[in-house]
């Protein structure tokens, strides 16, 4: 049950993790600074061809510890972009954003390329398209299946701030300080992070927000020869979606948002309704489990486990020891799907007899950590773009007066989800927005798809996203079920609605509701 556990963690880590801005709510602010102007970029940025050859295996900072290349279907490519799109055309200034793609099948009846981002942000698609094709087979036949590692993940400049030994340990401390003492130690050990971060990554940092991603998958559109992005975005990639929407509504085909993030929240928000969202997960997977088990754990009894691990942790695999942060993220990450479930209620009942492994292996996927013990960019990447597109920087004052509204929230995750708030405090860059504008006035339509028991991105985000895009622009569509996005959940109704836009260009009915 451990080896099958790791593998199916593993595929699904780039979808984001506990306290990342995958889940939000909120009302937008006045913001100025988010409504960027769009620049006429074909004209500004050289011309250039796509070499495609012979994919090499995905490396471990795009979480490739398998050493497998993709078969022989997958090519891949590097396009080379501005670092600083300000100075477009300096050849000394680029950055490299490694492309991956499968020729569609029905060349006769080929529509273009279909570009995924699977969220994070931090998912390598270099890794995880090729992963999951099985789940587009529908939509390769008429598509060029096209994913990417975006600038600072992965093969694209990835950022890196620790060694995986100073990982190891960064991640196993203390998240949830409940003493001065280890207030302190939370805050230095942040510290010392983002000045990693710097010393490693510091010529890209500047460069890795959302903005500049939505310019480069604008450049890609071009060199692939499509008129028109046609996208598929799930979690984050929704938000990134949002934004090429917004710089560039006369470029977007038919487009997909799946797990869709609040664009309207700010960090607290986002982090506040996660913390819900993960507590109703967790609730509807205690509710289930009573069901079918006779051995389901309880809130109470996971909050004493949680406790007992702060005082004292108990032996993991390795020679490394189940924490409680570990324990938290290992929750967390299997309430991303039902699939878990089970591995959630066998790993408590372990932790409960003093053996820390499955839980372990379920912390370690969120946090990128693959079975070799190399961590992936996604942690590292996630908290660059974060900062770099997020102006909000909260002292341990302030998060620490908000605990109580995050404890009331979910006993079992907001002190995790409080803290966390604390990724982008003494960050060397300063963040471009307080919200994103993902207005896109004259798009075409955009099929919102919101799950109605998704913990990372809960369901009043895809309101919000249709909302913000402006009338006439997003088609919603609700699912009522369980785990993180719809489309790869398995339901027919969600699959053959997105399935006949994408591939005929038939829009949903309005508010159409899938069971």
């Amino acid at each position: 049950m451990l080896a099958a556990a790791l593998l199916a963690v593993t595929a699904t880590a780039c979808a984001g993790g506990a306290g990342n801005r995958s889940g939000e709510t909120h009302t937008p602010p006045t913001n100025e600074a988010s409504k960027g102007t769009t620049r006429p970029r074909n004209a500004d940025t050289p011309r250039q061809q796509l070499s495609w050859k012979a994919c090499p295996p995905p490396t471990p900072a795009e979480g490739g510890s398998s050493g497998r290349a993709p078969g022989p279907d997958w090519e891949c490519a590097t396009l080379h972009a501005p670092l600083d799109y300000a100075k477009p055309r300096s050849n000394t200034n680029t950055i490299d954003i490694a492309l991956i793609r499968a020729r569609a099948t029905d060349q006769a009846h080929r529509i273009g390329s279909l570009v995924f981002n699977f969220g994070g942000p931090g998912g390598s698609g270099i890794a995880t398209l090729p992963a999951f094709a099985d789940d587009y087979k529908k939509l390769r036949t008429r598509y060029d299946l096209v994913s990417f590692d975006p600038r600072g993940v992965g093969r694209s400049g990835g950022v890196t701030c620790l060694d995986d030994r100073q990982l190891d340990a960064y991640y196993a401390a203390d998240a949830t300080p409940a003493t001065p003492a280890r207030e302190k130690a939370l805050v230095e050990r942040v510290a010392a992070y983002a000045a990693g971060c710097e010393r490693d990554s510091g010529k890209v940092l500047p460069h890795v927000g959302t903005e500049n991603a939505a310019r480069d998958m604008d450049l890609m559109r071009e060199v692939l020869g499509d008129a028109k992005m046609h996208y598929f975005g799930v979690s984050y990639g929704t938000e990134l979606g949002g934004v090429y929407a917004h710089l560039f509504p006369d470029k977007v085909g038919r487009a997909l948002f799946d797990g869709v993030v609040d664009p309207t929240a700010d960090p607290v928000q986002s982090a506040l309704a996660q913390a819900q969202g993960f507590e109703l997960a967790l609730t509807n997977y205690m509710g289930a489990c009573t069901k079918t088990s006779d051995n389901c754990p309880t809130e109470p009894q996971i909050r004493a486990l949680l406790q007992r691990l702060g005082d004292k942790p108990i032996p993991g695999a390795a020679g490394r020891d189940l924490t409680r942060s570990l324990a938290t993220g290992g929750i967390a990450q299997s309430l991303y799907s039902k699939d878990f479930w089970d591995y959630l209620t066998e790993g408590i009942e372990d932790a409960e007899n003093g053996d820390g492994r499955l839980l372990l292996s379920l912390g370690d996927a969120m946090n990128g950590r693959g079975q070799d013990g190399h961590y992936s960019t996604l942690q590292s990447s996630l908290n660059a773009i974060t900062c770099a597109d997020f102006a909000q920087r909260y002292t341990a004052a302030e998060i620490e007066q908000r605990v109580p509204e995050f404890r009331k929230a979910s006993p079992v995750f907001g002190d995790f989800m409080a803290w966390s708030l604390t990724q982008c405090t003494g960050w060397p860059v300063k963040g471009a927005w307080q919200t994103p504008d993902v207005s896109a006035k004259g798009a075409a339509p955009v099929l919102v798809v919101g799950n109605t028991g998704d913990p990372a991105t809960p369901y009043g985000g895809a309101k919000h996203m249709a909302q913000e895009l402006g009338p006439g622009v997003a088609v919603e569509l609700t699912y009522r079920g369980e785990g993180h996005g719809a489309y790869d959940s398995g339901n027919a109704c969600v699959k053959g609605a997105v399935d006949a836009y994408l591939l005929d260009g038939t829009v949903p009915e309005p508010d159409k509701i899938c069971s």
